[in-house]
Parts: C-alpha cells; structure tokens; sequence
C-alpha cells in the first residue's frame, strides 16, 4: 500500500502535509520534513486501528511525496 504526501504551504510559513486517500490525516510542522513526519506518523496509527478493527493488514505501507 502506498500513500502519497501532499505539501502546502502556509503565509505564515508553516508547512502542510496530508494524505488525502486517508481522511483526517493532516499535520502541521515549522519545516517540511518535520510535517512529512508528522503525517507519516498520524498516518500509520490510522492504520493500526483500521488493523485492530477490521482485523486485515496490508502486505507493505509506503510513503512517496506527489
């Protein structure tokens, strides 16, 4: 499974990073790659209770910047 990162920018100077195939997952972070972290973190808890609930994991969770 792979999931893109989408970056924005915000006027203040604050990065944005979401994953927008997985509803909610949106972060903020002062750098890009603090963001990139972030999300990927909130990310794979997502599926960890997705895991726990429906009780199917997939094979390989990767991340890739669109």
């Amino acid at each position: 499974m792979e999931f893109q990162i989408v970056f924005d920018r915000e006027e203040d100077g604050r990065w944005i990073a979401e994953i927008e195939s997985l509803p909610g997952v949106l972060t903020y972070g002062a750098t890009q790659a603090e963001a990139r972290s972030k999300v990927e973190a909130l990310a794979l808890r997502v599926i960890a209770d997705r895991i726990e609930i429906d009780q199917s994991a997939p094979d390989q969770v990767r991340f890739a910047v669109a």
